[in-house]
């Protein structure tokens, strides 16, 4: 009895994020990533790269869809599966021109984790490669970064520029973290603002979250680094 009532509250929790998700612009953060995705686009050939992600990510995440074993409720939203909780707020980031979703926004604990799944070769990473352009791209933007030891392997921990509205001038600057985790024929970026990156030894709760997300690649051949679709929420289901 009380696995069916923690299974009905799981559910009411779960739909509760799905029905109070948002539609939002891009955040400067993802709009950094997406520059430098495209600078490593105009490069003719890139030298293929071993995977990083943590030794343990096939048990404790980030998981693919093959992988995940877990019953609870999933928030479906394309590309990446959310495992809900309470006090989590969803956000969809739209790309202004495509009106595509192109993130996934996780209000979180006073902090906020961003995440864009991307299709992968089966054996080789991206995210050595992508990570010296994002570094580039935020230098070459007024700003500063370095790159450290995190717990999902290398990440870059940077102050990111903020741009006044509508007038291309910076007001100071917000700390953010960029990581990024190798899977299975996928790459999983995340983006951390808010507490979790002024104090990434406070970061445990939000560091677990992106551990929770499913990466559902699918079967549909697809090129390396692009995006895998997401959409809005939705019926609640679970992992697999």
């Amino acid at each position: 009895m009380k696995f069916g009532r923690r299974k009905r509250d799981d559910i009411e929790v779960a739909d509760a994020v799905a029905e109070d998700a948002v539609v939002a612009g891009t955040t400067p953060e993802v709009d950094i990533a997406t520059d430098a995705d495209a600078d490593l686009d105009e490069v003719d050939a890139v030298s293929p790269t071993d995977k990083s992600a943590p030794e343990d990510r096939a048990e404790n995440g980030p998981h693919d869809e093959t992988e995940a074993n877990l019953v609870r409720p999933y928030v479906d939203l394309g590309g990446v599966k959310v495992l809900p909780r309470e006090g989590l707020h969803l956000r969809l980031e739209v790309e202004e021109g495509s009106q595509r979703v192109v993130a996934v926004g996780l209000d979180y604990d006073e902090s906020t984790l961003q995440v864009q799944p991307f299709a992968a070769p089966r054996s080789t990473g991206l995210w050595h490669e992508i990570r010296a352009q994002i570094a580039d791209q935020i230098e070459r933007q007024g700003g500063r970064v370095e790159e450290v030891d995190g717990p999902f392997g290398p990440e870059l921990r940077a102050l990111v520029p903020v741009v006044v509205d509508g007038s291309g001038a910076t007001d100071g600057a917000r700390a953010a973290r960029f990581v990024g985790v190798d899977g299975p024929r996928w790459f999983l970026r995340g983006v951390i603002a808010g507490k979790a990156a002024e104090s990434p030894d406070d970061a445990a709760e939000i560091e677990e979250l992106f551990r929770s997300v499913v990466v559902v690649r699918g079967t549909t051949p697809m090129p390396p680094r692009d995006l895998i679709p997401l959409h809005m929420p939705k019926s609640t289901q679970t992992a697999v």
